[in-house]
C-alpha cells in the first residue's frame, strides 16, 4: 500500500519544488521491513509530523531523508534534486538537510556559537559569524553565545541544536523526537518556540514523535505509519475526525468500535440510533461505527441494562467506562462536575452533531459498499380530493 500526497497543502509554496519527495521508497533490514513503497510529497514551508508505534518506520523514513540510510528502491528528492535512487546517493552533508536529534548531539567542548558555526565551514570567517549571530537571535539565544552546553538548560540546548540545523539554510529540517527528554511543563513551551522559529525562518520541517497530542497540535499535516507503510497522510483534523483505517482511529486517540447497521440512511447499533448517513437512502449494510469518548453521552436511567464499570479522574474531565448489555465497553468523557458511581445504570447515546466514522473491515467507507443497494422506494401517488 502506498499513499501519494500531491497538490496544495497548508503551508505550500506555489510553484516551488517540494522540499522533500519520496517516490516508491522501500528499505529492508534483512527480513524486517523498515519502509515499504513510501510515496509522500512535502511542499516547501510545511511542518509534517510522522507518528506511529515503535518499529512502524517513522525513524527509518527520517534517516532515509537525511542520507543516514540508503533506500533499497525508489527515489528521494530534496528541493527538486535527486539525492537517492538506483544510480545516485548524495551524502548527508551535501543534501541541504538539517538534523535535530533527540539528544541534541552538541559538542561539549565548544561554545554555543562554535556549535552553531560548525556546519558553516564553507563560508568566510566574517560570514560565518554573521550567520551564527542571525540564527542565535532567531532562537533568542544571542546572549548565551559564549556559554558551553553543560551550562544550559534542556530547553536552551534544544534551541542551540535547532539553530545549528538552520544555520546552513537547509531546504528541510528533520527533527527526531526532539522534545522527549524534556519534562512535561517545559516540553510544551519548547515545542511552541520550535514551531514559531521554523515558521519565522520559512523552513520546512519533518518531526518524528510518538506523542499523539504533539503530532496533532504541531503538524500542518500528520503522517500515520504502521509496519513501514503510510496508513494516512492528512490534516490533523481529518486524521482525528475522519480516520482512514481502524488502526488510525484507535492509535490517534481513544476509540471504541460497535457493530452497526445502515438501513436506508439510518445508522443504528445496540445503543440505538446513532445518526443518519447522507447518500445511503437506498442502501443496507453491516458496518462498525467508531465512537470516541467525547462523542458518547450518558444519562442515569434505572431501566437501562448498561452499567458504569469504572471511573477515572483526569482533573478537568472524568472518564467513564460503561459496559453494555452485549458485554462490550464504551468510554465517555464527562466534565469534572459529573461523576456516575460504579454500578450506575445509564442510558448511552451519541452526542448531537456527531458524524461518526464507518468501517467496513479495517477501512473507513464514505459511500455504500458494492452489493448494498436496495430497490428504490416506490413513489406514492398524490391523492387529490
Amino acid at each position: 500500500m502506498s499513499i501519494r500526497a500531491h497538490g496544495q497543502h497548508p503551508g505550500g509554496n506555489g510553484g516551488a519544488p517540494a522540499a522533500l519527495v519520496f517516490e516508491s521508497v522501500s528499505k529492508h533490514y534483512g527480513s524486517t521491513v523498515g519502509a515499504r513503497s513510501l510515496d509522500l510529497d512535502i511542499p516547501a514551508g510545511e511542518l509534517v509530523t510522522l507518528i506511529g508505534p515503535s518499529g512502524c518506520g517513522k525513524s527509518t523514513t527520517l534517516r532515509l531523508a537525511a542520507g543516514l540510510e540508503r533506500p533499497d528502491q525508489g527515489a528521494i528528492r530534496v528541493a527538486g534534486d535527486v539525492v537517492a535512487d538506483r544510480r545516485r546517493f548524495v551524502e548527508p552533508e551535501k543534501r541541504r538537510v538539517g538534523l535535530v536529534f533527540q539528544d541534541y548531539a552538541l559538542f561539549p567542548h565548544m561554545t554555543v556559537a562554535q556549535n552553531v558555526e560548525f556546519g558553516l565551514d564553507r563560508l568566510a570567517r566574517g560570514d560565518r559569524r554573521a550567520r551564527t549571530g542571525e540564527v542565535l537571535d532567531l532562537v533568542r539565544l544571542g546572549h548565551l553565545a559564549g556559554r558551553y552546553p553543560h551550562e544550559l538548560s534542556g530547553g536552551e540546548q534544544q534551541r542551540v541544536a535547532l539553530a545549528r540545523a538552520l544555520a546552513p539554510r537547509p531546504a528541510v529540517v528533520l527533527l527526531d523526537e526532539p522534545f522527549s527528554s524534556l519534562d512535561e511543563s517545559l516540553r510544551a513551551q519548547v515545542r511552541r518556540d520550535t514551531v514559531a522559529t521554523l515558521k519565522e525562518a520559512g523552513t520546512t520541517g519533518v518531526l518524528v514523535t510518538h506523542d499523539q497530542t504533539e503530532a496533532l497540535s504541531v503538524g500542518t499535516r500528520v503522517v500515520v505509519m504502521r509496519r513501514g507503510v503510510i496508513e494516512q497522510a492528512d490534516t490533523p483534523e481529518k486524521v482525528f475526525e475522519q480516520p482512514a483505517t481502524r488502526f488510525v482511529a484507535s492509535f490517534m486517540g481513544d476509540a471504541d468500535f460497535l457493530p452497526a447497521h445502515v438501513h436506508r440512511a439510518l445508522l443504528t447499533c445496540e445503543i440505538g440510533v446513532v445518526s443518519t448517513v447522507p447518500g445511503w437512502a437506498n442502501s443496507e449494510a453491516d458496518v462498525d461505527v467508531v465512537l470516541r469518548p467525547h462523542e458518547v453521552a450518558l444519562q442515569p436511567d434505572p431501566n437501562s441494562p448498561a452499567r458504569v464499570s469504572a471511573v477515572e479522574y483526569h482533573g478537568a474531565f472524568v472518564l467513564h467506562y460503561v459496559t453494555l448489555a452485549s458485554g462490550r465497553t464504551v468510554r465517555s468523557w464527562q466534565p469534572h462536575t459529573v461523576r456516575h458511581p460504579i454500578g450506575t445504570p445509564v442510558a448511552v447515546t451519541v452526542a448531537a452533531g456527531t458524524t461518526p466514522t464507518l468501517l467496513l473491515g479495517d477501512r473507513a467507507i464514505t459511500s455504500p459498499p458494492p452489493g448494498s443497494s436496495l430497490a428504490p422506494r416506490p413513489s406514492v401517488p398524490l391523492q387529490l380530493s
